[in-house]
């Protein structure tokens, strides 16, 4: 499988502009470099690497719920179809640097989550709880294109709107993400979209997630690179 095995030049170029003093690009660290071996794929969605380094995700048919049925009812279908699917990282972290760039299906909805202890565990349950899910427990940052929702992506869902017009739709999109003790930060194609001083009842450590919404959201993430402080 082919791997990009360096940051590519735009995202040397940012990170180098942004790092503080005495931090080198080469500190940063692929986090798809050992392929899905550091990850741990949560709920029913396929997670594929391709060998161009585009990590795909999407739900493939479900035959089950209709099986043997002539009609379902309203709530039935709305509990499947926003049970989620989360891709976690085996490793925790706490102050860090995360940037990648993603592509989202739209109407379509995603995120990235943050120090949440859970492992996504009530969003990928059946049914879901979400009272308990990640934007809950620990953090997620939004992932918003022509989503019916107020958060924007860039938003620190349920803490912090992003700014508006700042995701491209049916384009890649770039996200960087400062988690310190004291402070969320998140830009969106290299403009500041929402910061927060971080709840002090939740976690300021714990793994890196990535999420699969619902059952019609089709998303891609690539160049997943990570800088610990």
């Amino acid at each position: 499988m082919l791997r990009i095995t360096t940051p590519p030049i735009g995202i040397v170029l940012l990170a180098s502009a942004l790092l503080a003093p005495g931090a080198a690009a080469a500190d940063w660290s692929d986090l798809l470099r050992n392929g899905l071996d550091d990850w741990t794929v949560l709920g029913d969605g396929i997670w594929r690497l391709r060998s161009d380094g585009v990590l795909t995700a999407y739900r493939a048919p479900d035959k089950k719920l209709f099986a043997g049925r002539e009609t379902i009812t309203a709530e039935d279908y709305k509990l499947w179809n926003i049970r989620q699917s989360w891709l976690y990282t085996k490793r925790e972290f706490e102050e860090f640097d995360l940037r990648l760039e993603y592509w989202v299906r739209s109407p379509g909805n995603s995120g990235i989550s943050i120090r949440d202890p859970s492992q996504a565990a009530w969003g990928v349950s059946d049914p879901p709880d979400f009272r308990k899910t990640p934007s809950k427990l620990g953090y997620e940052i939004q992932i918003n294109s022509e989503w019916s929702d107020k958060w924007g992506s860039g938003s620190i869902y349920g803490l912090a709107q992003a700014k508006e017009g700042l995701h491209r739709v049916g384009e890649w999109n770039g996200i960087n993400i400062e988690s310190r003790q004291d402070a969320i930060r998140v830009y969106v194609n290299g403009v500041l979209a929402a910061e927060h001083p971080g709840d002090p009842r939740r976690p300021t450590r714990g793994p890196i997630g990535l999420q699969l919404h619902d059952q019609h959201s089709v998303v891609m993430f690539r160049n997943i690179w990570i800088l610990e402080r």
